[in-house]
Order: structure tokens, then sequence, then C-alpha cells
């Protein structure tokens, strides 16, 4: 008897992943999406897998930025400037050197008192 239990994933249900077009198939796909007469546009969105809002935003971003606008960009965060990262740093250390020098100022306030204590109990000693 066999012991594997394990479903063999067929590749149409692999995880999608999205699609990215570069600027020039951007730029293609929205003049050839203008070309086209008007009852034919929602037949060719819906073979391509497209939406008319984004190629609204491409044409938009075209226009305003051109080609190198269409470009797909870098996901995630920016990188940090390393001044940035540097002030952080300084920042975090002042800010531990303050503290510290809180610390220190209340210490030697204690020893004052401590001291103006120590020097009434004297006084009182010897009178």
């Amino acid at each position: 008897m066999d012991e594997n239990n394990e479903v063999p994933t067929e590749p149409s249900l692999e995880r999608r992943t999205r699609r990215q077009f570069s600027g020039a198939e951007k730029q293609r796909l929205v003049a050839e999406f203008d070309a086209l007469e008007r009852g034919e546009k929602g037949t060719w969105l819906r073979r391509n897998g497209l939406y008319a809002s984004q190629l609204a935003n491409w044409r938009k971003t075209l226009s305003e930025e051109g080609l190198n606008g269409l470009e797909p960009s870098k996901g995630g965060r920016k990188a940090k400037d390393p001044r940035d990262r540097r002030i952080e740093e300084l920042e975090r250390e002042k800010k531990r050197l303050e503290h510290r020098a809180r610390v220190a100022e209340d210490m030697v306030g204690l020893q004052k008192k401590l001291f103006a204590l120590l020097e009434d109990a004297q006084s009182e000693r010897s009178q």
C-alpha cells in the first residue's frame, strides 16, 4: 500500500505572479486600444486581461512624464539616504547621552543632600 498522501499540483493552479509591462509594451497597448472601433474595445480588454482604468492611467502618465514614466518602478521601500541613517544614529546617541547626563546630575544632587544631612548630623553631635 502506498503511504504517499501527497496530491500533485497542477501547473495551472500554481500561484500566479503579477504581470509587468515594459514602458514600450504599455505605449504599444495604449496605441492599439486607441486605434480600435468603439464596439471592439471591451472585447480587446477582456482578451488582453486589462482594465480601461489601467490604460487611462498609462495614457495620463505617458502624457505627463513620457516613456520613462511608464517603466515599472522597483517595488518595496526606498533605500534610506546614508545621511538620514547617520542623523538617526546621532539622535539616538544624543538621547542616550542626555539620559546619562540627567542621571549623573540627579546623583550629584543626591550626594549634595546626603553631605548636607551628614553635616547637620555632625553639627548636632558636636553641640
